[in-house]
């Protein structure tokens, strides 16, 4: 079977959007403008020269997209654990949830691994949308506290519990041998545009156009998030993997290009701002996300609105910043507002960094069929559905972590 979009045709469709909502949308892969993308290995002579290009690449995406992060001293975690360890699934796990204070914020972890390990285990991170609780049903899952999204009164409440425990195979994660680590986004920023005045933001003062904004901000919350995990005796802080859906896959691959500490990253779904090559003006826009979520990016970003052929980079070049750490993107087939073809040719675009580099990059040279993923340095799928997280998705990032990460100890 052949991806759709090569057909070219003209549609309008209903889409569901990169925030779940549907939206009348026109897609044309055929109307997609002529588009010539920036080499990410420009003046780069070896691998010695690699490292240059990089923090080059890495200083324009900071000034020109996301804005730059402040520097932060793992020091200043403190930790409480005031929810004591339990059994969880079945006496399969282990239930823990330490509360991070830093940076004016309470951050409430929710950590589920092996219950009888032999020794260390890596990990899978990942922000949830709308509470820890919404994970699982388990009654010991702390609610989220403060604003959340798509809730009366912005509160969080029981009757949430499990509400997207679909998006998360917790069971097959700890019986495949992993943690499970998930944090709601919000503890660290809320995702509305409040002007910068709540979460991290509010301890560092009010943004400038080329100062950080919320997805750098999440991205900055991962961080520190590892930097705790360094000192969980029982996660390997050198095996943990990264991964987010939708905004939080914008969020998950700015994290893995900005932190080398993430040993592999994987975007779900993350579409414009994500995966996707904005060039191609294909679902979602740039001047679109920059209107409809004008906090997720620096006011630099808005330089572009309407003009992606003026920008010197392109999403290829963040996947790039990844390598040779192993990277994961993948596509829904009904996820035309994501741009599934854009998602692929910026993984495409970031082979050549990756085979420069020493490793086997991307291996497809076109679009793979739906439901036939591709398993290299970097790995690809799109499969039958919309935009979501499946058990099929899970199956796949399990098999790259497999492939990737062997189990080894401290």
């Amino acid at each position: 079977m052949k991806f759709p979009i090569h057909a070219c045709i003209f549609m309008i469709a209903m889409a569901t959007t990169s925030e779940g909502a549907p939206r009348k949308f026109k897609y044309d892969d055929s109307r997609v403008p002529d588009i010539s993308l920036p080499d990410p290995l420009k003046d780069v002579a070896d691998a010695a020269s690699w490292p240059a290009r990089r923090a080059e690449i890495l200083a324009m995406f900071e000034d020109r997209m996301f804005g730059k992060a402040p520097a932060f001293d793992k020091k200043a975690i403190k930790v409480t654990r005031e929810i004591a360890d339990k059994k969880f699934l079945n006496d399969t796990a282990i239930l823990s949830q330490p509360l991070l204070h830093f940076a004016g914020c309470k951050v409430q972890l929710m950590i589920a691994r092996p219950a009888n390990p032999t020794g260390t285990v890596p990990a899978f991170l990942g922000y949830n949308f709308r509470g820890n609780h919404t994970v699982h049903e388990d009654p010991a899952i702390a609610i989220a506290g403060g604003w959340v999204p798509r809730a009366k009164n912005n509160k969080a409440t029981e009757a949430q519990r499990g509400l997207s425990g679909s998006r998360w195979d917790i069971k097959e994660i700890i019986k495949r041998g992993y943690a499970l680590v998930t944090v709601y986004c919000g503890d660290v920023d809320p995702d509305f545009h409040d002007k910068f005045q709540n979460g991290v933001h509010a301890a560092y003062g009010t943004p400038d156009a080329g100062q950080w904004g919320t997805i750098a901000a999440w991205a900055w919350g991962l961080s520190r998030i590892l930097d705790h995990l360094e000192n969980e005796p029982a996660i390997d802080a050198g095996r943990v993997v990264v991964m987010g859906h939708s905004r939080l896959g914008k969020t998950s691959l700015w994290a893995g290009a900005s932190d080398p500490r993430f040993a592999l990253v994987i975007s779900n779904n993350s579409g414009c701002g994500g995966a996707a090559l904005s060039k191609r003006r294909f679902g979602e826009t740039v001047q679109r996300i920059n209107s409809s979520f004008p906090h997720w990016f620096c006011g630099n970003f808005k330089n572009y609105n309407n003009k992606e052929d003026k920008m010197p980079f392109d999403q290829h070049m963040m996947l790039a910043l990844v390598a040779p750490r192993p990277l994961y993107v993948a596509s829904a087939e009904k996820d035309l507002w994501a741009d599934p073809h854009g998602e692929f040719l910026a993984a495409k675009g970031a082979d050549p960094v990756y085979r420069f580099l020493g490793t086997d990059g991307l291996p497809a040279g076109s679009m793979p069929a739906i439901d036939e993923p591709v398993h290299g340095r970097i790995g690809y799928h799109i499969r039958s559905g919309k935009h979501d997280v499946t058990p099929y998705d899970w199956k796949q990032y399990l098999a790259f972590a497999d492939k990737h990460l062997k189990k080894s100890s401290k």
